[in-house]
């Protein structure tokens, strides 16, 4: 008996010496990151946690630069992403001894949008960055009506913004005047309700109250993001310090699988397969 209490209390002192993740580790897990990936994230823990009730999946937002910064620091367990990992993000990883690890998760289209009133249907790349760099600036000069044009673009932190920028602007500064917003919610909300303004959005936050224009003549749907013909299409991540094991690498697997794909088609974005 004396041996047994002896056993049993060293294993105690050695789990109290652990750190709080590390103990919970088996049975919570944390992500944060991208808006654009939060209403997947979250139907897929409310679905696994069904399935395991012994799985508390914690879900936060605050863009995809959060979530990387986060996993980073060690404070999550997986980095929601709507955007690949940069250069120097993975060099900051390694330096801290993680080495990230992406998976994909789904597929989305960076929707143009504009006021439903607004008759304008379709804009090329090159007119998008004119009008997000101010080089247009009234909706006239693409054939709408004579109204000034209201800039509606996500924060820098967001990964939207960053494809948005790379594939739309190519690099260009987006003008001063723009509202820079914190959220896809925030960019659907402020367009609806602005009869001059143009937004970008993922497509799971697309509604009525919003109308999408094609993007050099072509309109994302489920074939034309597929095949990357929309110009500005994307894949959607979740990030992991090293090769995602045990329970996270059960939920991501769990997304990845038929179940997970029909409820990423159910949030409005487009599966993998």
């Amino acid at each position: 008996m004396k041996r047994t209490i002896i056993i049993f209390s060293v294993v105690v002192a050695l789990l109290l010496t652990l750190p709080l993740g590390a103990q919970r580790r088996k049975n919570q897990i944390t992500t944060s990151g991208s808006t654009t990936v939060l209403p997947i994230a979250q139907a897929a823990a409310e679905a696994y946690m069904d399935k395991y009730p012994n799985i508390n999946i914690s879900v936060r937002g605050g863009g995809s630069g959060v979530g990387v910064a986060a996993l980073q620091n060690g404070t999550v367990d997986i980095a929601n992403s709507s955007r690949p990992m940069k250069s120097k993000e993975i060099a900051s990883c390694k330096s801290k001894g993680i080495n990230p690890s992406a998976y994909a998760i789904a597929n989305d289209g960076i929707a143009m949008v504009v006021h439903p009133s607004n008759t304008v249907t379709n804009l090329s790349v090159a007119q998008i960055r004119d009008i997000y760099t101010a080089k247009i600036k009234n909706w006239n000069q693409v054939g709408g009506p004579n109204m000034p044009i209201v800039i509606i673009s996500r924060d820098v932190a967001s990964g939207t913004f960053e494809v948005f920028n790379e594939k739309a602007l190519k690099g260009g500064k987006v003008d001063g005047t723009a509202q820079m917003l914190a959220s896809n919610n925030a960019v659907v909300t402020t367009v609806a309700s602005t009869p001059g303004a143009i937004g970008y959005a993922g497509l799971g936050y697309v509604n009525k109250d919003i109308k999408v224009i094609k993007v050099a003549n072509v309109m994302p749907t489920e074939d034309t993001v597929k095949n990357a013909s929309y110009p500005l299409s994307r894949k959607l991540y979740m990030f992991t310090s090293g090769k995602a094991k045990g329970e996270i690498g059960k939920f991501i697997a769990f997304i990845q699988s038929d179940e997970g794909q029909e409820l990423v088609k159910k949030q409005g974005f487009i599966s993998l397969k």
